[in-house]
């Protein structure tokens, strides 16, 4: 068994914001919490508060819930027009944030997720379908233990 090198997710997702130019970065993680697993938001770059600290989501809740649950990418390319303001509250990160424009994508572990990976910026139209999947492509297979893509299944 190899022992795989020490991935700094903080250092990579420092790394992403800039290679991108993205105005926030963040990934969050599956807690166990006694038998119902919740996400928090474990690591962020160019965050304006703390706020992404104290949110958890449940599966199919929020940004991350969405993501974990479907295993599917989600993009919003303009939370004004996208999301219902009654409904922005079921998306605490976009909120702590002030996020008009982001993607995620799962982070798969074999054929679990176990997080998510959020990238946004705070003006509206910045992110669209054609750079998401560049963002994607740009991401590669392999983010620390995890994988950011798909992987078939058996």
């Amino acid at each position: 068994m190899m022992n795989q090198p020490i991935f700094h997710y903080q250092e990579e997702i420092d790394k992403l914001r800039d290679r991108f130019q993205f105005d926030f970065v963040s990934m969050a993680l599956v807690q166990p919490a006694e038998d119902r697993f919740v996400l928090t938001w474990q690591y962020a770059s160019g965050n304006i508060n703390e706020r992404y600290k104290r949110i958890v989501l449940h599966s199919g809740k929020g940004i991350a819930g969405i993501v974990f649950k479907t295993g599917k990418p989600m993009f919003i390319q303009n939370v004004n027009a996208d999301i219902e303001s009654g409904d922005l509250f079921n998306y605490p990160i976009i909120v702590a944030e002030q996020l008009k424009s982001l993607g995620a994508v799962p982070l798969w572990d074999g054929a679990r997720v176990m997080g998510v990976l959020l990238v946004g910026y705070r003006a509206e139209n910045r992110l669209n379908k054609a750079s998401f999947d560049i963002f994607q492509e740009g991401l590669g297979t392999a983010f620390g233990a995890f994988h950011a893509k798909e992987v078939s299944q058996p």
